[in-house]
């Protein structure tokens, strides 16, 4: 039987209730064999921003999705050098020779990645790669693929969407709350809490390096 598998891509610092949710989401709704959690290596759209060090990133995935047997960890593109590109990313999946990368694929987003989506590497390659799922709140109403559409014809029988309950909670809320001392309770998973204090991500004692380059 052909494999089908999910892929979630994001900087993961932290990963929080969000991400998890999506996660589940999507397992459920698209009947996926499981989620693969792909925290980004070097994001070029976040190239000015201050993002806490790879080990930090994936430690922190390791404990949101320990004992879920339907969630995975790729360190793919961790471990590549340089800037790295989505449509890349499947690209090498698709050809390597791990199982199952060879079945049906999907790219789980959210609504404003998807916004930006047809400023990434060959859009049109990566949706023939795999297909989109984007998350959408309810009443949102069916997002706009105008400017995907521009660059990748097929993006309208390439994307589908995914309903999703809204939750307040973002990267930069959890990093605010944690800075201020503030309980994380609900934000993330346990493990990530205690591990975000005992590492003090993000109370400033620690400077952290800058990302450089990553595209879609």
């Amino acid at each position: 039987m052909m494999a089908r598998r999910g892929l979630l891509g994001g900087t993961f610092d932290p990963v929080h209730a969000a991400h998890l949710a999506l996660a589940d989401a999507a397992y459920r709704t698209l009947g996926l064999d499981g989620v693969w959690f792909l925290p980004a290596g070097e994001p070029w759209m976040k190239r000015d921003a201050r993002l806490s060090a790879k080990g930090h990133r994936r430690a922190m995935v390791e404990l949101a999705i320990a004992g879920d047997e339907r969630f995975h960890l790729s360190t793919l593109e961790l471990e590549r050098p340089g800037p790295t590109y989505t449509v890349d990313t499947l690209e090498e999946l698709r050809r390597g020779e791990a199982p199952g990368w060879d079945g049906e694929l999907w790219f789980i987003v959210g609504a404003d990645t998807l916004g930006s989506m047809h400023r990434w590497k060959d859009p049109e390659r990566l949706l023939a790669l795999a297909r989109v799922a984007v998350a959408t709140r309810p009443g949102a109403g069916e997002p706009d693929l105008g400017p995907l559409e521009a660059v990748a014809p097929n993006a309208r029988e390439r994307v589908t969407t995914l309903p999703m309950p809204p939750m307040d909670v973002s990267g930069t809320d959890v990093r605010s709350r944690a800075a201020g001392g503030e309980p994380l309770d609900g934000l993330v998973p346990e493990a990530v809490a205690a591990y975000i204090a005992r590492h003090d991500l993000y109370g400033g004692t620690h400077p952290q390096p800058a990302a450089t380059s990553r595209e879609g």
